[in-house]
């Protein structure tokens, strides 16, 4: 090799690693100013005051357990520097439900969860977490209303709730459209809190669910509600009134919102480096990535007048819900370049999504492997 190609060599050489130490270093910096980020969560202990919730087996009283429950896992995430907790009441009062979702939209929250204990009239037992969403069935329906006729109890509850009435179905799905733009967010932490109450706390699974909400209903973040389980069953009810069950509750739900968050910071890497310049084209061999344009209950014809002129959009059915993809390519910089289309068209939320042998996998995982 001649000295003029080894200089062409050398520089060339230079050049890629160059851009290799400044990718990684984007990474680096991000991942850490994504761990370092500061994030609200707003905590609601449902009922209180003159409104006792449930009352189950001797006379336990939801609003005393949901406190207590509530407050502890505050305690809990209030130990992490880049958690900062608020919570709707931290005594026995009566807070209307419209106020609990102001309270988290005027702190720009990151995530709302309202606590709560289940009843009925048998010796049903269990914990399940919900979203807000269309009812999927009259069972679903009258546990909502049993918690939105709270309302009721609110002075000027009729223009509050423009005229909402608890017990009707028609009202319900009227609510739940707008939150739909957070379901995916909503069911991932759902999905998380309902997988750490049954593995972890060993209580019966009950499901991750949809219905109308109205305190859900109030907020603009992703939001769940948990009924951590049935005060009207003579040992579930006992073991609720408890310290220690109170504290393994509280133990239990903050890991996993603990564990949702850590999840959020890994997506918020991500979206930052897909906003990065790269020039060169960045192959992942084996790996898919798309773009989610939304997530919701309703199922869309994938035209592209329902995608704001977008073609080729993708309908995947998970569970009882559809989710909407554009993009199919190994190509990070083409599937940036789709994700910046789609926002720019009014897909605020967008954000890349990766798959490896037909299963979805973390998008840093995608690049980390590689």
């Amino acid at each position: 090799m001649n000295l003029h190609m080894f200089h062409k060599f050398n520089t060339k050489t230079n050049v890629i690693r160059l851009f290799v130490f400044f990718f990684f270093s984007i990474l680096i910096n991000l991942t850490s100013f994504a761990q370092n980020k500061t994030f609200t969560v707003v905590l609601d202990a449902g009922h209180g005051g003159h409104d006792p919730g449930k009352v189950g087996y001797k006379k336990y009283k939801e609003k005393d357990i949901a406190l207590n429950v509530t407050l502890a896992v505050g305690k809990i995430l209030e130990a992490n520097d880049n958690i900062e907790v608020i919570y709707t009441r931290k005594k026995d009062v009566f807070v209307d439900l419209w106020v609990r979702g102001q309270i988290a939209n005027k702190a720009d929250a990151d995530l709302f969860v309202s606590i709560h204990c289940n009843a009925h009239n048998s010796q049903a037992y269990g914990a399940e977490t919900w979203v807000l969403g269309v009812h999927a069935n009259k069972q679903n329906f009258e546990v909502a209303k049993k918690e939105n006729e709270v309302v009721l109890l609110e002075s000027n509850y009729k223009e509050n709730y423009k005229g909402f009435d608890p017990n009707s179905p028609e009202s319900v799905i009227g609510i739940t459209l707008m939150q739909e733009e957070y379901l995916d967010q909503s069911l991932q932490l759902a999905s998380i809190i309902q997988n750490n109450l049954t593995s972890d706390l060993k209580r019966k699974n009950r499901g991750v669910k949809q219905a109308g909400f109205i305190v859900l209903h109030q907020t603009y973040m992703p939001s769940v509600l948990i009924e951590t389980g049935f005060i009207t069953n003579k040992s579930e009810g006992t073991y609720l009134n408890s310290k220690q069950g109170q504290d393994k509750f509280a133990k239990t739900i903050a890991s996993g919102i603990k564990k949702y968050l850590n999840e959020v910071s890994l997506n918020t890497v991500i979206d930052d480096i897909s906003n990065t310049t790269i020039d060169e084209a960045k192959i992942y061999e084996g790996v898919i990535f798309k773009v989610q344009l939304a997530s919701g209950s309703r199922k869309l014809e994938t035209k592209s007048y329902n995608f704001k002129g977008l073609n080729d959009v993708e309908r995947v059915k998970v569970g009882n819900f559809y989710k909407y993809y554009i993009g199919k390519t190994s190509d990070f910089n083409k599937i940036k370049n789709l994700q910046k289309q789609a926002k720019d068209l009014g897909y605020t939320s967008a954000f890349i999504v990766a798959f490896k042998n037909g299963e979805k996998i973390s998008v840093t995982e995608a690049i980390k492997t590689h």
